[in-house]
């Protein structure tokens, strides 16, 4: 195995948008050119089942999530990009991890209380709605990073808990069985922005608030403008630190720009003009990328061979660790 294998996965639920190309996808891309790591990156279709039950929905948003990772120059030469389901042996390995995880572990996870916190507020029972995949899904979580024994996972503050939740798994395994894991570690970048959405909150696909990546031109510019700003007119100084215009500036340019662009704000630039030259900066950084998008998403099978290709390849991996938890556990041909 090399010195560090990183694994990051994207649930296909949605189309991808400015915050996870910046807070995601354009790290994991520039970490995947490291000689010094493997980088594992998939599509997780089967997490996506959690919350989605629309099956055309979660096609399209695998092709556009796919398309998206290839139009921005992920190397699947050096990369190994799957699909998530494509692997049977994460689905064998999550119902052994199963057994292994302890039921007050998977009490603690934030989404599960989350959702009975929710239930017991508006008067249903706890359980109201819940289903195992939502409870159980740290399991599968661990599952898709111990298959491959990653040693880094980059995630959000919201998901460190799940990596921590691996750690356990795994450590408990090795334990009772014998030492077929590695204990991965979070890795949560400081440096990447968390972008804010439309609406000056975070931006995610559950508040109805992001800007697609790949929007055509006068889409994106419209989306840009309605970026939520304060009432200060033209010559007004502005506070760049509370702006979303100026975040989501930050996060596409140089240092240098962003001087300027905190200059113009102490000079009182016009909210308009600020959001048309955040349209032209976000517009040259992904341009040349979308027309490979679109042709991209025109081709389907282009995409399926990539994601084949991987699959091969990720299995080569998958297959002998199978093996190996299966002799651990006393699982397989006598």
């Amino acid at each position: 195995m090399s010195a560090n294998r990183i694994l990051t996965g994207i649930t296909t639920t949605g189309t991808p948008h400015l915050g996870n190309y910046v807070g995601a996808i354009r790290p994991a891309i520039e970490a995947s050119r490291n000689s010094n790591s493997e980088s594992f990156y998939f599509l997780a279709d089967l997490h996506a089942l959690i919350k989605c039950h629309e099956p055309e929905l979660i096609r399209q948003s695998a092709r556009e999530i796919a398309a998206t990772w290839l139009a921005l120059g992920l190397d699947t030469d050096k990369a190994t990009f799957y699909r998530q389901s494509d692997i049977p042996e994460i689905t064998e390995l999550s119902w052994v991890l199963t057994c292994m995880a302890a039921k007050g572990l998977m009490n603690r996870a934030h989404a599960y209380k989350a959702a009975v916190a929710k239930n017991v507020e508006e008067g249903e029972d706890p359980d109201f709605g819940i289903t195992m995949g939502l409870y159980s899904y740290p399991v599968l979580m661990a599952a898709d990073i111990l298959m491959f024994n990653a040693n880094t996972v980059p995630v959000g503050k919201d998901q460190i808990q799940h990596v921590e939740m691996a750690r356990d798994i795994a450590a408990r395994f090795n334990h009772h069985f014998a030492e077929v894991f590695v204990l991965p570690e979070a890795q949560v970048d400081d440096n990447v922005a968390v972008l804010q959405g439309l609406d000056g909150r975070k931006m995610s696909k559950s508040y109805n608030n992001t800007i697609p990546l790949f929007l055509p031109e006068k889409q994106l510019k419209k989306h840009i403008n309605k970026i939520k700003t304060n009432l200060l007119e033209p010559g007004d100084p502005k506070d760049p630190d509370d702006s979303t215009v100026f975040q989501v500036w930050q996060a596409f340019a140089s240092e240098e720009k962003s001087v300027y662009m905190r200059e113009q704000f102490a000079q009182g630039i016009a909210w308009g003009e600020a959001k048309k030259q955040l349209f032209e900066l976000v517009n040259d950084e992904i341009g040349e990328a979308r027309e490979r998008y679109n042709a991209l998403l025109a081709d389907p099978d282009t995409i399926e061979d990539v994601l084949q290709s991987g699959a091969k390849k990720a299995r080569e991996i998958s297959a002998p660790m199978l093996e190996k938890v299966r002799s651990a556990i006393g699982i397989g041909r006598l």
